[in-house]
């Protein structure tokens, strides 16, 4: 690889969350490139390599956050108390629909950046609010220009009213625009930025538009997301859709299934022997009525879930929160029903370790890149965040585990390195011209906030 930039990470706590490589209480990672060449203890540092002295940090694989509509950062703190109908009417019906394509941007580009300074090097980008092209390519633009890795998920335009006399649960996923994307600029499967299908699914569409939809993301090699269970199944547009869609050999690890609290028993079995994947989003999911998440269930199953932010309008962006919260809810769960049983808790029904491989691996089998990111083995791409363990909140680190998933935050990450890229280093972004992007995103917020209330 002569000729190809060198970084050695040296001396650090390694948690690479692969079962197989285990931790290393002190060793040292080579990043040759854009990819993980070696993990081991005192590796030599190759010529002209830049070195990182990791003493007293936390190495580990990036986070992945798996679900996010990315486009509502410029309104956050307005949804703390809205339920799922206050959403749809508030934000859907009314604040998407003042948004121009330079919104989408600046929000994109501000909430990625977000993320990275979080530690999470993998989002996927659920864009539900690009009525024209120029939306779509405009969020790209923004998850390109913050340097994160992203899955750009195609999100269904959706008409308030019928369009050419189609009602809108028949409206399709828009072909000419999944290709015009898919054969031009994502067309590239290892490129930084890549793309999914967000369709409305059995939830808000009809059978028939939810199958031509999958069928759309098999015809092009995508994943199919869609949000179920956040209603009543007797709300559901098609209440029989999961029956309907195994029955036509539609469902499969293409399919990526967000929320599902309220999916009957067979259902969700139906989907796990299937082998989709599932992303919770646990503190909005408890918000907004949802239902209990379905962690507790997808595990007893053997499926593992997978977790995401959701909207920034009404929590934060902290992806290790999101992990902790889902945890914890599900041992109170848990530890509820051994009590009911007239017994003490002997122990945690689930253990830390499993917390952060939902937002580690899990995370990346989601996004069927298992193979890319979401642990620190040779030949993966050089995804990898560095935590100062020494730091006055999580000092002394006995545990990394448990250090960084019960004390960590954002603050604590020292550095971000995406594709052998640095992007934050010594606790601070490396993007030029943040303060006067901020201040875009702060015009944008406070137009968008007007326009809505006429105030």
């Amino acid at each position: 690889m002569a000729g190809t930039a060198s970084t050695l990470i040296k001396s650090g706590i390694l948690l690479t969350m692969d079962s197989q490589r285990g931790d290393l209480p002190r060793g040292d990672l080579l990043i040759e490139g854009d990819r993980i060449a070696d993990i081991g203890a005192n590796l030599a540092a190759p010529a002209a390599a830049q070195t990182i002295d990791a003493s007293g940090m936390i190495v580990m694989p990036g986070l992945v956050n798996a679900h996010q509509h990315t486009w509502q950062t410029g309104i956050r703190g307005i949804a703390g108390d809205w339920t799922l109908f206050d959403y749809g009417k508030n934000m859907h019906a009314g604040l998407a629909t003042r948004y121009t394509s330079d919104d989408i941007y600046i929000a994109n580009l501000i909430g990625a950046l977000n993320q990275i300074n979080g530690g999470v090097t993998t989002l996927f980008d659920w864009c539900h609010n690009n009525p024209t092209p120029d939306h779509s390519d405009r969020a790209i633009d923004a998850l390109e220009e913050a340097g994160i890795r992203a899955v750009f998920g195609h999100g269904t335009p959706k008409p308030r009213l019928s369009k050419a006399g189609v009602p809108t649960d028949d409206y399709l996923h828009p072909e000419d625009e999944v290709k015009r994307l898919r054969q031009g600029r994502l067309a590239d499967d290892d490129a930084l930025v890549t793309m999914a299908l967000c369709i409305r699914g059995p939830d808000l569409a009809s059978y028939e538009a939810t199958a031509h939809d999958i069928g759309l993301a098999r015809k092009y090699g995508l994943i199919a997301s869609f949000h179920i269970g956040g209603r009543m199944p007797f709300n559901r547009k098609t209440p029989d859709g999961i029956f309907r869609l195994q029955s036509a050999g539609l469902l499969g690890p293409h399919i990526n299934v967000v929320h599902g609290n309220k999916l009957g028993d067979e259902e969700l079995g139906i989907l796990v022997d299937a082998g989709a994947s599932f992303t919770l989003t646990p503190e909005v999911e408890m918000q907004m009525g949802h239902g209990l998440p379905l962690t507790g269930r997808i595990l007893a199953l053997g499926a593992r879930p997978s977790i995401g932010i959701d909207v920034e309008s009404n929590i934060g962006g902290e992806l290790l929160w999101a992990a902790r919260f889902a945890l914890q809810l599900q041992r109170g769960v848990d530890n509820i029903a051994v009590n009911t049983n007239g017994k003490e808790v002997a122990g945690v029904s689930i253990h830390a370790r499993r917390a952060l491989e939902w937002a580690t691996i899990d995370g990346a089998r989601a996004l069927d890149m298992e193979d890319k990111v979401g642990s620190l083995v040779p030949g993966k791409q050089a995804d990898v965040i560095l935590i100062r363990a020494d730091d006055l909140n999580l000092f002394p680190c006995h545990d990394p585990v448990e250090t960084v998933l019960f004390h960590s935050n954002s603050a604590n990450v020292d550095t971000a390195i995406i594709g052998g890229k640095v992007l934050k280093r010594a606790g601070k972004l490396l993007y030029p011209g943040l303060e006067q992007k901020k201040a875009a995103l702060a015009e944008s917020g406070a137009r968008l906030l007007r326009e809505h209330t006429g105030r």
